[in-house]
């Protein structure tokens, strides 16, 4: 465990950039960027068109570890270069925590609910991570109503999984999304709470996690959760809000940084400038950014 990184987590200023769009996302994401599907025609190019991306969003002047603490990456990410270097060296060199989204997407809805689908190969994944000096790991499941069973299942999962990524001397950023469409929200947000809480209590001194939660109905609701003495960082989802809508529930919870994803890219395209791209970066960044250290 790099003890720098899990200090600049734990109490630095700023947030995570979300990069680690996969799977059905990865159409999605390039095509809001303005690469659409006829520009590549197999897996292999779309992931370099994706990479590109990637690639010139952690390069811009405008990322810079004063605004942001970690970069979540996809596996193709951690194993491509930026520059020259692997990208968890490059962002490692400019002081950014780099972790690792290690789940291979969600099951069906059972319950109420989307749990992982199995990870068979998560022991070799966890190996590679460390080779290329990955700090933490990300999965993600999704909620749907507030059935209790359900969001237990979830719960389990994560942690169940989550154990296995702290004996391997990473930092898990455990992610029980609650769909932000959901007509019982907040119902569900106060069961996962008190199904974390009884997981938290479960850990021993030196098992610690991150979270990363929707942006809840009602403001603080997982204040307690952060004040845990298990918790490294509780960090926030963007869910489908917009930037500007997320913003201003984030600067409503104090104990909550930023982790977005769709909400930090929404302004930027493949067709821009540099300096078009760099300032529309810019200005997403500094106003998550102000969000996550600013509240009200």
């Amino acid at each position: 465990m790099n003890q720098s990184q899990l200090d600049r987590m734990k109490n630095g200023k700023g947030f995570i950039a979300a990069l680690d769009q996969s799977g059905g996302s990865t159409p999605k994401a390039l095509a809001a960027y303005g690469v659409t599907e006829d520009s590549y025609s197999n897996e292999e190019e779309m992931f370099d068109q994706v990479h590109k991306m990637r690639t010139r969003i952690i390069t811009s002047p405008a990322f810079s570890s004063d605004y942001i603490l970690g970069v979540i990456l996809f596996e193709q990410t951690m194993d491509s270069k930026v520059e020259g270097k692997y990208t968890a060296d490059y962002l490692a060199d400019h002081n950014i925590v780099p972790f690792l989204k290690v789940d291979k997407g969600l099951a069906e809805q059972e319950y109420g609910v989307q749990q992982m689908k199995p990870i068979p190969d998560l022991d070799e994944t966890l190996r590679r991570a460390k080779e290329r000096n990955i700090f933490g790991t990300k999965m993600r499941s999704v909620i749907h109503e507030p059935n209790e069973s359900g969001i237990k299942a979830v719960v389990d999962q994560q942690f169940e999984i989550g154990k296995r990524i702290i004996a391997s001397d990473f930092v898990p950023i455990i992610e029980p999304e609650v769909n932000i469409h959901s007509e019982d929200k907040e119902k569900c947000e106060e069961i996962l709470r008190e199904e974390i809480f009884e997981h938290l209590n479960g850990l021993s001194e030196n098992e610690n996690v991150m979270l990363k939660l929707t942006l809840p109905t009602k403001a603080n609701a997982y204040k307690e959760l952060a004040e845990h003495p298990r918790v490294v960082r509780v960090v926030a989802l963007s869910g489908g809000y917009s930037r500007d809508e997320a913003n201003e529930k984030l600067k409503e919870n104090d104990d909550m940084i930023a982790s977005f994803s769709r909400a930090l890219a929404e302004d930027l395209s493949v067709d821009q400038s540099s300096e078009e791209f760099d300032q529309a970066i810019k200005n997403a960044i500094e106003s998550i950014y102000d969000a996550s250290v600013n509240k009200k």
